[in-house]
């Protein structure tokens, strides 16, 4: 039979266009593309990308505290949100079209445009095009979960918030996941009032106990209010504001309502369901290891797959994808040790086993460390660090690194590299301490804090 295409991905986030353009430069493979949004994806125009510039900007009223302390003669006029919004969408531009040029330059053939599947090898457009292809890769991503509660319609999500006309004076962050605790601390940061509601008895569930119980008391610290076993039953609009009634019993105004209780695969209403695709509980397109769904035509990767959502992950799966099916390189990518970061203020980066992960595993030790770290020391602030290595008893390899730090993110990668290799306890004590740094103490802590 012969195609339209080689390959037809459905998707220009990170996953999708890596695929697409290792399947065509490198792989020879005649490929298209469909994106109904802008090209890029959720991290590089909603989600990852536009944060972390955030982040950036959140950090200076710290940074200019820190430069009076060291007898710089600093002086703030305020944030100027309309005059970075309008960089930020400018610096957003500049990634999209660049992501264009390499689609364009690889020589994928890109279609603006909703792509649905007909059939296993059979793609329509919405603009009435239908094309044939021999393999098809679905890289859709994920999308906001708002839960259905009255007045639902009040609050944004993550996708609308780099676009507000004005900063709020008060606002309200819903979950208590990275990107409930991230935006938390960017609108604290900017000078909002920021109120946090998490329904779990802590944020930041899943990591490593001890690094999020450290990162929410520094949060609370800088002014956060977090309320945790605490949710909304529904949102009322006032003359004022946006009336948010909880589940404690308190009502409260707030200015902004953000809900970021979670993303969601977005696989629905592509047709997949009906060629017998089949999908899982949380609406995820159920793959094996080299990313193939039941139909075998069809593959999916990154968050519509719901298997560890990050964006370097997607890449990776895609490029796997690529490799396997057009380059005639089998590959699986490997999910487990894969580092991550939470932008919070301080960051939280970590890599391999929780210490609740571990203890239930096999015997271990736990070496951690907290202290104030010279450089906001110096300028009397109370920040507190967290090192926390945990260790195999048995083997002495390294199962996990928890860090709670500015520039944790940084930290964390280069942590993962000697875990990844197998690094035992023993090669980080032999390894000399660079000084004085904050990094330092993860080759000096020599006697385990508990066992377990």
């Amino acid at each position: 039979m012969t195609f339209d295409t080689d390959l037809f991905v459905i998707g220009g986030g990170s996953g999708g266009v890596r695929a697409a353009r290792i399947a065509a430069a490198e792989g020879g493979a005649r490929v298209m593309l469909a994106e109904e949004s802008r090209m890029g994806g959720t991290c590089v125009i909603r989600g990852c990308v536009p944060k972390k510039l955030m982040v950036f900007a959140s950090a200076f009223p710290d940074l200019m505290e820190d430069a009076n302390a060291y007898g710089w003669r600093v002086k703030s006029e305020g944030f100027d949100w309309p005059r970075f919004r309008s960089a930020l969408e400018a610096e957003l531009t500049r990634l999209e079209n660049a992501y264009r040029s390499t689609l364009t330059n690889a020589g994928v053939t890109i279609h603006d445009a909703r792509a649905t599947v007909v059939d296993p090898h059979t793609v329509r457009l919405s603009t009435g095009e239908t094309f044939t292809a021999k393999h098809i890769l679905i890289a859709t991503g994920g999308w906001p979960f708002v839960p259905d509660i009255p007045g639902r319609d009040l609050a944004i999500t993550s996708n609308e918030i780099f676009h507000l006309d004005t900063l709020p004076k008060r606002a309200l962050v819903v979950g208590g996941g990275y990107i409930a605790s991230e935006f938390a601390c960017i609108l604290h940061g900017l000078g909002v009032e920021t109120t946090q509601y998490y329904r779990g008895a802590q944020i930041l569930r899943g990591f490593d106990d001890e690094s999020r119980g450290h990162v929410a008391n520094a949060m609370q610290a800088r002014g956060i209010a977090i309320h945790c076993g605490t949710d909304v039953l529904r949102l009322e609009k006032t003359a004022t504001g946006i009336r948010a009634v909880a589940t404690d019993g308190s009502e409260k105004e707030f200015d902004l309502v953000l809900y970021a209780t979670g993303r969601r695969p977005n696989a629905a209403g592509l047709g997949l369901q009906e060629i017998g695709v089949k999908f899982g509980r949380n609406g995820q397109i159920l793959v094996d290891d080299w990313s193939q769904t039941a139909v075998p035509s069809i593959y999916a990767v990154g968050d519509v797959t719901d298997r560890v959502n990050l964006t370097p992950v997607a890449i990776r799966e895609g490029h796997a994808f690529a490799d396997t099916v057009f380059r005639g390189i089998p590959t699986r990518f490997d999910h487990d040790l894969i580092p991550s970061a939470i932008f919070t203020q301080p960051e939280l980066g970590s890599v391999g086993l929780s210490e609740e992960q571990a203890r239930d595993i096999e015997p271990i030790e736990v070496y951690s460390a907290t202290f104030r770290p010279m450089k906001t020391l110096f300028a009397g602030r109370p920040d507190r660090v967290l090192m926390k290595l945990i260790v195999s008893q048995a083997t002495r390899k390294v199962l996990g690194c928890h860090i709670v730090a500015p520039d944790a993110g940084e930290l964390i990668q280069l942590a993962a590299i000697a875990i990844r290799m197998g690094a035992t306890k023993e090669d980080f004590d032999r390894t000399v301490a660079v000084h004085p740094t904050i990094s330092e103490e993860l080759v000096t802590m020599r006697k385990p804090t508990r066992k377990g």
